[in-house]
């Protein structure tokens, strides 16, 4: 091992050798075991997933099971692995994250380190419709695609036929901790060329009001 690389017990570190990725895709997509069938790809369902605090996750290091972990991302959305430490994922897809971890085992502990991370348990996400639709309450945001506002309302049952359509409000926590409430006219989103152009956060509360008669 170069004398730069840090050696450490009781893991024993060696130095992995450099496959082309190409290669390496290649065997993955055909399905095809690779030294072993150790291996791993990010699933393309999970690769863009945006990680969030909650989340159990599993991290593998190729040919070097006592790095293996799977642990639950903080509140403050990061993990601690062997070595490397508290890693920061905010704001990190599946894919983005696997590059981070892989830069950080490569600076000073290993060559060329293939990393796998795969979402285990998926941290509970929903917002709250709230008022004059079917049934009032919370929605799950969906792991695999955003949620929009109209979807979010068709999911609580869609609109009674009391409903203000014009003046139906959505409230916020902003980055700085405030509550921001906006008015929105979903009757003119249903009318427009973009009727999803509202995506909808955690914590999110849609209210649809009473309309005047």
């Amino acid at each position: 091992m170069n004398s730069s690389k840090m050696k450490l017990s009781p893991i024993s570190f060696h130095r992995i050798p450099c496959f082309p990725s190409r290669l390496v895709r290649c065997a993955l997509l055909l399905g095809c075991t690779l030294l072993g069938g150790r291996a791993f790809a990010a699933e393309g369902t999970q690769a863009e997933y945006v990680l969030q605090p909650m989340d159990m996750i599993k991290v593998i290091v190729f040919q070097e099971p006592d790095l293996e972990r799977q642990v639950r991302i903080t509140q403050d959305s990061s993990v601690t692995l062997p070595l490397i430490n508290k890693v920061e994922l905010k704001g990190l897809t599946v894919q983005q994250a696997e590059e981070i971890i892989r830069g950080r085992y490569d600076r000073d502990y290993l060559v060329n380190p293939q990393i796998n991370l795969t979402v285990m348990e998926y941290a509970k996400r929903d917002v709250k419709v709230l008022g004059q639709v079917g049934k009032a309450g919370a929605v799950d945001i969906p792991t695999d695609r955003p949620l929009r506002l109209l979807d979010a309302i068709a999911l609580a049952g869609g609109f009674t036929r009391l409903a203000d359509r014009k003046n139906v409000t959505l409230t916020r926590i902003s980055p700085e901790g405030t509550s921001v409430t906006t008015e929105i006219n979903v009757e003119s989103i249903l009318q427009s060329k973009n009727p999803d152009q509202w995506v909808l956060q955690q914590g999110d509360v849609i209210n649809v009001p009473e309309r005047l008669l």
